[in-house]
């Protein structure tokens, strides 16, 4: 039996930041909020560092983000700066998936190369292309919608599609991604 890697169940630590700023928001003054959510994000890191062994570039980017968003929300009063955090995440991944496809580094065909088994050949590198693509639209107009959120709804909503809303719209996406790709090997 093959023990459980450390990592496993750790992006539920992930939604701490945002959890704490929609509970703090309902119920304290916004920079109460503030200080909690970066509090945690500094938490999230932390726990990273201990339980993965190191910290992954993109929870880097994050905190840096957190930290900045969060430092303008406090000066400024608002905080709706803390809630752009997705939307700035989000698109960024959107246009770095376009980026590297542009310049012929398709990042999913390089993982999936460095991860390939000769028994179960992965899927054609075009198809593989072609899905990074939709994922950059995919994460684009996540990011989109988050700002939207971060913007024009109450935390609450915002909360929702920060946590459990994107992995419910990203298994749409990719049930609709998968019905087209085998669409698309069929012919």
């Amino acid at each position: 039996m093959n023990p459980k890697p450390k990592n496993s169940n750790l992006f539920l630590i992930s939604f701490l930041p945002a959890l704490a700023y929609w509970y703090l928001e309902s119920n304290y003054d916004l920079k109460t909020a503030l200080i909690g959510g970066i509090i945690l994000g500094i938490a999230e890191i932390l726990f990273e560092k201990i339980f993965v062994g190191h910290v992954h570039t993109i929870s880097k980017f994050n905190f840096y983000l957190i930290l900045l968003l969060g430092g303008v929300a406090f000066l400024g009063d608002d905080g709706v700066w803390f809630k752009l955090q997705p939307a700035f995440t989000g698109i960024g991944i959107g246009f770095f998936l376009f980026y590297r496809r542009y310049v012929g580094k398709s990042l999913l065909v390089e993982m999936m190369t460095l991860m390939q088994d000769e028994r179960r050949p992965g899927l054609p590198p075009e198809i593989l292309s072609l899905l990074e693509k939709h994922m950059s639209y995919f994460f684009v107009l996540y990011g989109l919608l988050m700002g939207y959120l971060a913007i024009y709804s109450d935390t609450g909503h915002w909360l929702f599609f920060k946590t459990a809303g994107f992995y419910l719209a990203f298994f749409v996406f990719f049930i609709i991604e998968i019905l087209m790709i085998r669409k698309k090997i069929k012919l």
